[in-house]
Protein backbone atom coordinates (compact mmCIF):
# COMPACT_ATOMS: atom_id res chain seq x y z
CA UNK A 1 0.00 0.00 0.00
CA UNK A 2 1.40 3.44 -0.92
CA UNK A 3 0.88 5.53 2.19
CA UNK A 4 0.03 5.00 5.91
CA UNK A 5 -2.80 6.93 5.80
CA UNK A 6 -4.59 4.82 3.12
CA UNK A 7 -3.73 1.74 4.85
CA UNK A 8 -5.95 2.65 7.46
CA UNK A 9 -9.39 4.11 6.13
CA UNK A 10 -12.15 1.83 7.79
CA UNK A 11 -15.24 2.67 9.43
CA UNK A 12 -14.20 6.08 10.60
CA UNK A 13 -13.54 7.53 7.13
CA UNK A 14 -17.30 5.76 6.08
CA UNK A 15 -18.87 7.49 8.83
CA UNK A 16 -17.57 10.63 7.76
CA UNK A 17 -18.25 9.75 4.32
CA UNK A 18 -21.99 8.45 4.53
CA UNK A 19 -22.93 11.68 6.40
CA UNK A 20 -22.43 13.79 3.29
CA UNK A 21 -23.73 11.13 1.29
CA UNK A 22 -26.77 10.46 2.78
CA UNK A 23 -27.44 14.45 3.34
CA UNK A 24 -27.22 14.73 -0.95
CA UNK A 25 -24.75 17.95 -0.93
CA UNK A 26 -20.97 17.96 -1.79
CA UNK A 27 -19.99 21.34 -2.53
CA UNK A 28 -18.02 23.24 0.02
CA UNK A 29 -20.38 26.41 0.21
CA UNK A 30 -23.81 26.20 1.12
CA UNK A 31 -26.31 28.07 4.17
CA UNK A 32 -26.06 27.10 7.69
CA UNK A 33 -29.57 26.80 7.63
CA UNK A 34 -29.61 23.63 5.01
CA UNK A 35 -29.87 20.77 7.45
CA UNK A 36 -27.93 19.08 4.34
CA UNK A 37 -24.97 21.11 4.35
CA UNK A 38 -22.44 19.72 6.36
CA UNK A 39 -19.57 22.47 5.94
CA UNK A 40 -16.99 19.79 5.95
CA UNK A 41 -14.47 21.42 4.10
CA UNK A 42 -14.45 24.06 6.48
CA UNK A 43 -14.15 22.01 9.76
CA UNK A 44 -11.10 20.54 8.11
CA UNK A 45 -9.63 24.13 7.17
CA UNK A 46 -10.42 25.07 10.61
CA UNK A 47 -8.84 21.84 12.06
CA UNK A 48 -5.74 21.96 9.88
CA UNK A 49 -5.03 25.65 11.06
CA UNK A 50 -5.35 25.15 14.57
CA UNK A 51 -3.12 22.00 14.75
CA UNK A 52 -0.26 23.54 12.57
CA UNK A 53 -0.70 26.76 15.12
CA UNK A 54 -1.68 29.49 12.20
CA UNK A 55 -4.64 31.35 11.59
CA UNK A 56 -6.02 30.68 7.80
CA UNK A 57 -6.27 27.71 6.29
CA UNK A 58 -7.49 27.14 2.21
CA UNK A 59 -8.39 23.87 1.03
CA UNK A 60 -7.62 22.73 -2.23
CA UNK A 61 -7.81 19.73 -4.56
CA UNK A 62 -3.99 18.55 -4.49
CA UNK A 63 -0.64 19.57 -3.26
CA UNK A 64 -0.05 20.81 -6.59
CA UNK A 65 -2.69 23.55 -6.43
CA UNK A 66 -1.67 24.11 -3.22
CA UNK A 67 1.56 25.82 -4.90
CA UNK A 68 0.40 27.13 -7.45
CA UNK A 69 -2.25 29.19 -4.93
CA UNK A 70 0.47 29.90 -2.66
CA UNK A 71 3.08 30.95 -5.52
CA UNK A 72 0.74 32.90 -7.14
CA UNK A 73 -0.94 34.70 -3.94
CA UNK A 74 2.29 35.44 -2.83
CA UNK A 75 3.01 37.23 -6.25
CA UNK A 76 5.64 35.63 -7.56
CA UNK A 77 5.31 36.34 -11.42
CA UNK A 78 7.26 36.93 -14.76
CA UNK A 79 10.92 38.14 -14.17
CA UNK A 80 11.00 36.23 -11.14
CA UNK A 81 13.19 33.60 -9.54
CA UNK A 82 12.24 30.46 -6.95
CA UNK A 83 15.43 28.59 -5.50
CA UNK A 84 13.77 25.19 -5.33
CA UNK A 85 15.55 21.72 -4.46
CA UNK A 86 17.15 19.64 -6.94
CA UNK A 87 15.58 16.14 -4.96
CA UNK A 88 12.35 17.41 -4.93
CA UNK A 89 8.86 16.67 -6.85
CA UNK A 90 8.17 17.83 -10.21
CA UNK A 91 5.13 20.01 -9.22
CA UNK A 92 7.79 22.02 -7.30
CA UNK A 93 9.16 23.39 -10.74
CA UNK A 94 5.95 23.67 -12.69
CA UNK A 95 3.79 25.33 -10.31
CA UNK A 96 6.75 28.14 -10.58
CA UNK A 97 6.88 27.80 -14.35
CA UNK A 98 3.35 27.91 -14.40
CA UNK A 99 3.37 31.11 -12.43
CA UNK A 100 5.81 32.59 -15.56
CA UNK A 101 8.87 32.63 -12.65
CA UNK A 102 11.83 30.71 -13.11
CA UNK A 103 12.89 27.78 -10.82
CA UNK A 104 16.55 27.83 -10.12
CA UNK A 105 17.64 24.25 -8.77
CA UNK A 106 19.69 23.93 -6.18
CA UNK A 107 21.76 21.34 -4.17
CA UNK A 108 20.47 18.99 -1.08
CA UNK A 109 23.16 18.74 1.79
CA UNK A 110 22.90 15.47 4.08
CA UNK A 111 19.59 16.33 5.12
CA UNK A 112 18.55 15.68 1.63
CA UNK A 113 17.17 19.10 1.83
CA UNK A 114 18.21 22.52 0.21
CA UNK A 115 21.62 23.04 0.85
CA UNK A 116 21.47 26.53 2.49
CA UNK A 117 24.90 27.74 1.20
CA UNK A 118 24.20 26.53 -2.12
CA UNK A 119 21.14 28.62 -1.42
CA UNK A 120 23.08 31.82 -0.52
CA UNK A 121 25.22 30.95 -3.63
CA UNK A 122 22.36 31.41 -6.15
CA UNK A 123 20.61 34.17 -5.26
CA UNK A 124 20.57 36.70 -7.87
CA UNK A 125 18.47 40.31 -8.20
CA UNK A 126 15.95 38.17 -9.38
CA UNK A 127 15.54 36.32 -6.93
CA UNK A 128 11.70 36.13 -5.28
CA UNK A 129 11.12 33.23 -2.97
CA UNK A 130 13.05 30.14 -1.24
CA UNK A 131 10.75 26.89 -1.76
CA UNK A 132 12.07 24.71 1.57
CA UNK A 133 10.57 21.27 0.66
CA UNK A 134 10.24 19.12 3.49
CA UNK A 135 11.52 16.01 1.36
CA UNK A 136 10.94 12.27 2.80
CA UNK A 137 9.05 13.52 6.29
CA UNK A 138 12.75 15.21 7.22
CA UNK A 139 12.01 19.22 7.56
CA UNK A 140 14.86 21.16 6.07
CA UNK A 141 17.18 23.89 7.84
CA UNK A 142 14.78 26.20 8.55
CA UNK A 143 16.55 28.19 11.09
CA UNK A 144 19.23 28.85 8.41
CA UNK A 145 16.66 29.06 5.05
CA UNK A 146 14.91 31.57 7.15
CA UNK A 147 17.77 33.28 8.15
CA UNK A 148 18.84 33.51 4.62
CA UNK A 149 15.36 34.82 3.55
CA UNK A 150 14.97 37.44 6.07
CA UNK A 151 18.26 38.67 5.19
CA UNK A 152 17.57 39.16 1.40
CA UNK A 153 14.55 40.16 1.91
CA UNK A 154 12.92 37.45 0.41
CA UNK A 155 9.76 34.82 0.46
CA UNK A 156 10.21 31.39 2.33
CA UNK A 157 7.33 29.21 0.94
CA UNK A 158 7.27 25.71 2.60
CA UNK A 159 6.19 22.45 0.34
CA UNK A 160 5.07 20.35 3.03
CA UNK A 161 3.62 17.39 0.97
CA UNK A 162 5.44 14.72 2.30
CA UNK A 163 5.54 16.49 5.79
CA UNK A 164 1.91 16.69 6.82
CA UNK A 165 2.54 16.28 10.51
CA UNK A 166 5.86 17.45 11.48
CA UNK A 167 7.29 19.88 13.29
CA UNK A 168 10.48 21.55 13.34
CA UNK A 169 12.07 22.52 16.88
CA UNK A 170 8.70 22.76 18.25
CA UNK A 171 6.62 24.46 15.41
CA UNK A 172 4.84 22.69 12.90
CA UNK A 173 5.91 22.41 9.47
CA UNK A 174 4.26 25.28 7.09
CA UNK A 175 4.08 27.68 10.33
CA UNK A 176 7.73 29.15 10.09
CA UNK A 177 7.39 30.37 6.46
CA UNK A 178 5.04 33.23 4.58
CA UNK A 179 2.73 30.41 3.83
CA UNK A 180 3.25 26.36 3.47
CA UNK A 181 1.80 23.95 1.59
CA UNK A 182 0.35 20.11 1.99
CA UNK A 183 -0.87 16.97 0.17
CA UNK A 184 -3.02 14.08 0.47
CA UNK A 185 -2.44 11.86 -2.10
CA UNK A 186 -2.33 8.37 -1.59
CA UNK A 187 1.33 8.44 -1.00
CA UNK A 188 1.13 11.51 1.84
CA UNK A 189 1.25 10.59 5.63
CA UNK A 190 -3.19 10.96 5.73
CA UNK A 191 -4.54 10.71 2.05
CA UNK A 192 -8.48 11.43 0.84
CA UNK A 193 -6.92 10.21 -2.52
CA UNK A 194 -6.13 13.23 -3.27
CA UNK A 195 -6.25 16.76 -2.22
CA UNK A 196 -4.01 20.07 -0.42
CA UNK A 197 -4.09 22.70 1.93
CA UNK A 198 -2.56 25.76 2.00
CA UNK A 199 -1.56 27.90 5.44
CA UNK A 200 -0.61 31.15 6.64
CA UNK A 201 -0.98 33.57 9.47
CA UNK A 202 -0.70 36.57 6.88
CA UNK A 203 -4.79 37.78 6.27
CA UNK A 204 -3.70 39.76 2.92
CA UNK A 205 -2.10 36.63 1.75
CA UNK A 206 -5.10 34.21 2.59
CA UNK A 207 -7.32 36.38 0.99
CA UNK A 208 -5.47 36.08 -1.97
CA UNK A 209 -5.01 32.39 -1.62
CA UNK A 210 -8.30 32.05 -1.54
CA UNK A 211 -9.36 34.21 -4.36
CA UNK A 212 -6.68 32.70 -6.50
CA UNK A 213 -8.34 28.92 -5.77
CA UNK A 214 -11.80 30.57 -6.13
CA UNK A 215 -12.56 32.49 -9.39
CA UNK A 216 -11.41 35.72 -6.95
CA UNK A 217 -14.00 35.45 -4.75
CA UNK A 218 -13.51 36.65 -0.73
CA UNK A 219 -13.43 34.06 1.83
CA UNK A 220 -16.07 31.53 2.90
CA UNK A 221 -18.65 33.34 0.31
CA UNK A 222 -22.24 32.67 1.05
CA UNK A 223 -24.11 33.97 -2.21
CA UNK A 224 -22.93 34.96 -5.39
CA UNK A 225 -20.53 38.00 -5.51
CA UNK A 226 -20.28 40.45 -7.88
CA UNK A 227 -17.94 43.35 -8.53
CA UNK A 228 -16.07 42.96 -5.64
CA UNK A 229 -13.21 40.17 -7.08
CA UNK A 230 -10.30 42.23 -6.62
CA UNK A 231 -8.50 39.40 -9.55
CA UNK A 232 -9.89 36.39 -11.91
CA UNK A 233 -8.49 32.81 -10.39
CA UNK A 234 -8.86 29.17 -10.92
CA UNK A 235 -11.34 26.78 -9.55
CA UNK A 236 -9.44 24.53 -7.38
CA UNK A 237 -11.79 23.61 -4.38
CA UNK A 238 -12.40 20.81 -2.50
CA UNK A 239 -15.21 19.03 -2.36
CA UNK A 240 -17.06 17.95 0.60
CA UNK A 241 -16.69 14.22 -0.13
CA UNK A 242 -12.57 14.70 0.17
CA UNK A 243 -12.65 16.74 3.18
CA UNK A 244 -15.07 14.21 5.32
CA UNK A 245 -12.41 11.61 4.12
CA UNK A 246 -9.45 13.72 5.37
CA UNK A 247 -11.46 14.55 8.95
CA UNK A 248 -11.41 10.80 9.80
CA UNK A 249 -7.71 10.52 8.49
CA UNK A 250 -7.04 13.61 10.48
CA UNK A 251 -7.93 11.98 14.16
CA UNK A 252 -5.77 9.25 13.16
CA UNK A 253 -2.29 11.40 12.46
CA UNK A 254 -0.83 11.38 15.92
CA UNK A 255 -1.25 7.59 16.40
CA UNK A 256 0.42 6.84 12.47
CA UNK A 257 3.35 9.15 13.22
CA UNK A 258 4.12 7.54 16.74
CA UNK A 259 3.96 3.82 14.94
CA UNK A 260 5.96 5.00 12.60
CA UNK A 261 8.77 6.84 14.75
CA UNK A 262 9.17 3.63 16.99
CA UNK A 263 9.54 1.31 14.06
CA UNK A 264 12.06 3.87 12.13
CA UNK A 265 14.02 3.80 15.47
CA UNK A 266 13.69 0.13 16.00
CA UNK A 267 14.91 -0.68 12.73
CA UNK A 268 17.55 1.91 12.11
CA UNK A 269 19.12 0.79 15.91
CA UNK A 270 19.16 -3.12 13.99
CA UNK A 271 21.48 -2.03 11.45
CA UNK A 272 23.43 0.60 12.94
CA UNK A 273 26.45 -1.22 13.61
CA UNK A 274 27.24 -2.08 10.02
CA UNK A 275 30.46 -0.75 9.14
CA UNK A 276 30.61 2.01 6.00
CA UNK A 277 26.82 2.76 6.70
CA UNK A 278 25.59 6.16 7.38
CA UNK A 279 22.55 7.35 8.08
CA UNK A 280 20.79 10.90 6.29
CA UNK A 281 20.50 13.58 8.71
CA UNK A 282 17.54 14.58 10.91
CA UNK A 283 17.30 18.36 11.59
CA UNK A 284 14.68 17.31 14.40
CA UNK A 285 14.55 13.62 14.69
CA UNK A 286 11.43 14.21 17.34
CA UNK A 287 10.12 15.95 14.76
CA UNK A 288 10.08 14.43 11.54
CA UNK A 289 7.39 11.65 10.40
CA UNK A 290 9.63 9.11 10.35
CA UNK A 291 7.97 7.65 7.03
CA UNK A 292 11.33 6.52 5.59
CA UNK A 293 14.85 5.43 7.01
CA UNK A 294 17.11 6.54 3.94
CA UNK A 295 20.86 5.08 4.00
CA UNK A 296 24.08 6.26 2.52
CA UNK A 297 26.50 2.93 1.60
CA UNK A 298 29.85 3.40 0.95
CA UNK A 299 29.58 3.64 -2.89
CA UNK A 300 27.75 4.20 -5.92
CA UNK A 301 28.70 0.51 -7.09
CA UNK A 302 27.98 -1.36 -3.68
CA UNK A 303 24.57 0.95 -3.10
CA UNK A 304 22.93 -0.40 -6.70
CA UNK A 305 24.60 -3.82 -5.64
CA UNK A 306 22.35 -3.97 -2.68
CA UNK A 307 19.53 -2.31 -3.67
CA UNK A 308 19.04 -4.71 -6.79
CA UNK A 309 19.32 -7.56 -4.22
CA UNK A 310 16.84 -5.92 -1.87
CA UNK A 311 14.36 -5.21 -5.21
CA UNK A 312 14.55 -1.73 -5.20
CA UNK A 313 16.99 1.48 -6.56
CA UNK A 314 19.08 3.59 -5.46
CA UNK A 315 17.05 7.26 -5.45
CA UNK A 316 19.27 8.31 -8.17
CA UNK A 317 17.45 5.97 -10.38
CA UNK A 318 13.86 6.46 -8.32
CA UNK A 319 11.89 8.59 -10.65
CA UNK A 320 10.44 12.04 -11.20
CA UNK A 321 11.89 13.15 -7.63
CA UNK A 322 14.97 13.84 -9.15
CA UNK A 323 15.99 16.78 -11.74
CA UNK A 324 18.16 14.32 -13.63
CA UNK A 325 15.29 12.20 -14.31
CA UNK A 326 13.00 14.99 -14.92
CA UNK A 327 13.32 15.21 -19.38
CA UNK A 328 10.37 18.26 -19.32
CA UNK A 329 12.53 20.48 -17.38
CA UNK A 330 16.17 19.23 -18.42
CA UNK A 331 14.27 20.12 -21.99
CA UNK A 332 12.21 23.19 -20.72
CA UNK A 333 9.09 21.66 -22.69
CA UNK A 334 6.19 23.96 -22.10
CA UNK A 335 2.79 23.25 -23.41
CA UNK A 336 2.90 25.93 -25.81
CA UNK A 337 5.37 26.46 -28.33
CA UNK A 338 6.84 30.18 -27.90
CA UNK A 339 9.01 28.88 -24.26
CA UNK A 340 7.57 30.72 -22.05
CA UNK A 341 8.07 31.89 -19.03
CA UNK A 342 12.11 31.03 -20.46
CA UNK A 343 11.85 33.58 -23.21
CA UNK A 344 9.59 35.96 -21.21
CA UNK A 345 10.78 39.59 -21.92
CA UNK A 346 10.23 40.42 -18.16
CA UNK A 347 12.93 37.90 -17.37
CA UNK A 348 16.35 39.34 -17.46
CA UNK A 349 18.76 36.84 -16.23
CA UNK A 350 19.87 35.46 -19.70
CA UNK A 351 19.45 31.97 -20.95
CA UNK A 352 18.10 29.26 -18.46
CA UNK A 353 19.94 25.95 -18.91
CA UNK A 354 19.25 22.73 -16.74
CA UNK A 355 21.31 19.42 -17.16
CA UNK A 356 22.49 16.13 -16.21
CA UNK A 357 25.28 16.87 -14.03
CA UNK A 358 24.70 20.26 -13.10
CA UNK A 359 23.85 19.47 -9.32
CA UNK A 360 26.97 17.32 -8.42
CA UNK A 361 26.48 17.18 -4.27
CA UNK A 362 23.05 15.83 -5.12
CA UNK A 363 23.92 13.45 -8.10
CA UNK A 364 26.52 12.10 -5.48
CA UNK A 365 24.67 11.83 -2.29
CA UNK A 366 21.43 10.19 -4.30
CA UNK A 367 23.49 7.61 -6.22
CA UNK A 368 24.48 5.89 -2.83
CA UNK A 369 21.58 6.34 -1.20
CA UNK A 370 18.59 3.88 -0.64
CA UNK A 371 15.12 4.51 1.05
CA UNK A 372 14.03 2.19 2.94
CA UNK A 373 10.12 2.43 4.05
CA UNK A 374 8.83 2.43 7.29
CA UNK A 375 5.04 4.01 6.12
CA UNK A 376 5.28 4.75 2.47
CA UNK A 377 5.79 2.83 -0.34
CA UNK A 378 6.19 4.81 -3.60
CA UNK A 379 8.18 3.85 -6.55
CA UNK A 380 8.77 7.85 -7.13
CA UNK A 381 10.78 7.35 -4.29
CA UNK A 382 12.15 4.24 -4.61
CA UNK A 383 11.21 2.83 -1.12
CA UNK A 384 10.11 -0.83 -2.91
CA UNK A 385 11.59 -2.35 0.12
CA UNK A 386 11.00 -1.99 4.16
CA UNK A 387 7.79 -2.18 6.14
CA UNK A 388 4.63 -0.61 6.12
CA UNK A 389 2.08 1.24 9.03
CA UNK A 390 0.70 -2.16 10.22
CA UNK A 391 3.94 -4.17 10.82
CA UNK A 392 4.92 -4.25 14.47
CA UNK A 393 8.40 -5.10 15.53
CA UNK A 394 8.93 -8.15 14.75
CA UNK A 395 8.07 -7.76 11.10
CA UNK A 396 10.93 -4.32 11.35
CA UNK A 397 13.06 -7.48 13.03
CA UNK A 398 12.89 -9.88 10.18
CA UNK A 399 13.27 -7.22 7.40
CA UNK A 400 16.22 -5.57 9.07
CA UNK A 401 18.08 -8.59 9.21
CA UNK A 402 17.15 -9.20 5.40
CA UNK A 403 18.80 -6.18 5.13
CA UNK A 404 22.17 -7.14 7.14
CA UNK A 405 22.78 -9.87 4.98
CA UNK A 406 22.32 -8.32 1.61
CA UNK A 407 24.96 -5.45 3.40
CA UNK A 408 26.64 -7.41 4.75
CA UNK A 409 28.43 -9.25 1.87
CA UNK A 410 29.30 -5.57 0.16
CA UNK A 411 30.66 -4.14 3.45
Amino acid sequence: MPGPGMELIGEEEKKELLEVLDAGYLFRYGSPDNPAFKAKVYRLEQEVARLVGVKYAVAVNSGTSALHVALSGLGVGPGDEVIVPGYTFIACMSSVIYTRAIPILAEVDRTLNLDPADVRRKITPRTKAIMAVHMLGNPARLDELKAIADEKHLLLLEDCAQAFGASYRGRAVGSIGYAGTYSFNIFKTITAGDGGMVVTDDESFYRRFFGFHDQGHSPLRTGVEVGKRPFFGLDYRMTEVAAAILLAQLRKLDGLTAHMRANKKHFKAAIADLPGLEFREITDPDGECATLLTVFLPSEEIARQVARELGTKVIADSGWHVYANMEQILEKRTITPEGCPFTCPYYKGGEVKYWKGMLPQTDALLARAINISIGVSDPGLGSAFGVTIRDDFDVVDTRAAEFRRVVGKYL
